[in-house]
């Protein structure tokens, strides 16, 4: 059976401060969430201290991003050998990454990859364009995604992933996917692909979560589909009520 999962990404978003003193503030409510695993996936430069504010919770650290390198001359960026002290997940492929730093499938693999190599559980994250979803580009452009991140990652490897189904069209935006739109989008695109490289019985455990304007009214909605196992949520995790759409998510 899938534990449902919902992350919370925060973006370029929350003073090392503020962080701590936002987790602290919703650390209790959502430890008191049962049937339901979160995350706070944060800016790396407050990583040491929310893992250190939630050391005692049940919530999870996830980082954004991370390197394809352990080391090495590559001023700016942050290895998982940085991260792995603070983080249990890390977010990759993300349509931000994509989109404004030119993050290619092939990227997202070596990441996936090396973060798998130091125990981080990969959130890796697809999705089309709204051009590609008026163009019935959807079914394919995702499939080639998964199918491009996930090259050469055993079974046992792909146990540990997450998917993250994110319509970029949805992301920010105050529109979102129909559930219908959604788990119809994650069964045929998503799970379907994942049993045609790994087997049904495989796919079946993939936790996929669906991300784009989650909110805590809507959520239960996504969460009564059968393929839909939790949410990436973008800017309304960095609010009180997030402990609600986490207990929300639960009662669907």
């Amino acid at each position: 059976m899938r534990v449902p999962f919902i992350a919370g990404n925060w973006k370029m978003n929350m003073t090392v401060a503020e962080a701590v003193t936002f987790v602290n503030e919703v650390k209790d409510g959502l430890d008191a969430v049962s049937g339901m695993e979160s995350a706070f996936c944060v800016p790396a430069i407050a990583l040491p201290s929310v893992a250190a504010a939630l050391s005692r919770s049940s919530v999870f650290v996830g980082a954004q991003n991370m390197a394809n390198n352990e080391s090495g001359a590559y001023t700016g960026e942050i290895s998982p050998v940085m991260i792995k002290p603070f983080a249990d997940y890390v977010i990759l492929g993300h349509s931000e990454r994509r989109e404004y730093y030119g993050e290619t499938d092939a990227l997202v693999n070596e990441k996936a990859k090396l973060a798998l190599a130091h125990s981080i559980k990969p959130i890796i994250a697809c999705g089309e364009s709204l051009a590609q979803n008026q163009a019935g580009e959807t079914q394919a452009f995702v499939s080639g995604q998964i199918r491009a991140a996930l090259d050469g990652i055993s079974t046992a490897d792909m146990l540990k992933i997450v998917i993250a189904y994110e319509p970029i069209w949805a992301i920010g935006t105050g529109l979102s996917a129909t559930v219908e739109q959604a788990g119809g989008i994650i069964k045929t695109a998503v799970r379907d692909t994942l049993a045609d490289l790994y087997g049904n019985d495989v796919a079946q455990q993939i936790r996929i979560q669906y991300g784009g304007s989650v909110k805590p009214h809507n959520i239960a909605d996504y969460m009564s589909h059968p393929d839909i196992d939790g949410a990436l949520v973008g800017g309304a995790s960095l609010k009180p009520d997030f402990v609600e759409l986490v207990a929300n998510g639960v009662t669907a």
